[in-house]
């Protein structure tokens, strides 16, 4: 659909409105944990927030625009939870005070949403330009569903710091313990960077590289960029008290891979036949917004009944089930 500048100018205004509010509320007075009460609270605002601009889409563009980005929005909310896994990983290896976390998420995600708006963008111009992209795309993401099913089952405890994160190690002097909630600080009259920022880098590049499977997803549903832009921004807004509300949840989601593997691999296989019907080979179908819809969300409840069933099952048998502490060790 035509998007006019106006209304990518108020949403954007409109989402910075509501994180500053977000921010403001949570983080005003002294540091404090953050409680499931609030973290359930901000997790429905935000659910409801996105269903609202859904329905706006539906009365203003019409069913199948507001289709897309139902479509988007579940799949990228659901590929989010998979960087969860990562962010307890990342917290307890920079030993993050509990007091201290949603703000170092708040400020990741920040980073990630400007990094993942100019890989739309990018993304955008690439495909009107390069039809056989899509192609690509397709086969990338079958790749990434086969590794995920291969990967299954591995520990995978270790968080590996990437170029960006040790160049800014390199680069910036470091203090050797957090100071509060600040960034920097100065002692003896020199600068110096604290773990805070640090654990913020590796948080927003982390989700960064998680990009490079969801973005592709999510234009395998939609090539509309205002659609992607906004499916990725209500999903990431509501990533932080998420990770609050699940906490040992995710531990228990054991099939979430299989699931998150069956929806890449679908959107691959759309992508390529989506490809094929615009070369107008006669064989291949025209893969409806419904569909998609549709098998995105029973898979995603299939997948996390199964996995919640499988966890009660093996607690009976006296099988141990990691929690969220355990990840969250230095």
């Amino acid at each position: 659909m035509g998007v006019p500048v106006w209304a990518w100018i108020a949403v954007i205004a409109g989402l910075l409105l509501v994180i500053a509010v977000d921010l403001w509320i949570v983080d005003r007075g002294e540091a404090r944990e953050f409680s499931m009460k609030q973290a359930g609270f901000w997790v429905s605002f935000y659910v409801i927030l996105a269903m609202l601009f859904g329905v706006i889409l539906w009365v203003t563009s019409g069913g199948e625009t507001a289709g897309q980005f139902f479509a988007g929005y579940i799949t990228e909310y659901s590929l989010s939870v998979d960087n969860l896994f990562i962010f307890f990983i990342i917290m307890g290896r920079f030993a993050v005070p509990k007091v201290y976390q949603h703000r170092v998420l708040l400020v990741g995600i920040l980073m990630a949403l400007v990094m993942r708006g100019i890989f739309i963008a990018l993304g955008a111009a690439a495909l009107q330009r390069f039809s056989w992209l899509f192609y690509v795309f397709g086969a990338f993401l079958i790749y990434t569903a086969i590794n995920l099913i291969r990967q299954h089952g591995h520990d995978d405890d270790e968080f590996k710091e990437n170029a960006l994160l040790r160049w800014v190690r390199r680069a910036f002097p470091t203090t050797p313990d957090y100071v509060g909630h600040k960034v920097t600080v100065k002692i003896d009259g020199k600068r110096m960077v604290t773990p805070m920022l640090i654990v913020m880098v590796a948080i927003g590049t982390t989700d960064l590289l998680f990009a490079l499977d969801s973005i592709p997803a999510i234009f395998g549903l939609t090539q509309d960029p205002f659609i992607v832009f906004t499916a990725n921004a209500f999903a990431l807004m509501g990533l932080r008290q998420l990770y609050f509300l699940l906490g040992g949840l995710l531990q228990r989601l054991v099939y979430i891979s299989y699931g998150l593997a069956f929806i890449l691999g679908f959107i691959g296989v759309k992508l390529i036949l989506e490809a094929l019907h615009a070369s107008e080979v006669s064989w291949a179908p025209e893969v409806p917004i419904w569909v998609s819809l549709t098998v995105i969300g029973i898979t995603m409840v299939v997948t996390t009944v199964a996995s919640l069933l499988k966890s009660r099952s093996d607690a009976r048998k006296g099988k141990e089930i990691p929690t969220s502490a355990s990840a969250n060790e230095g």
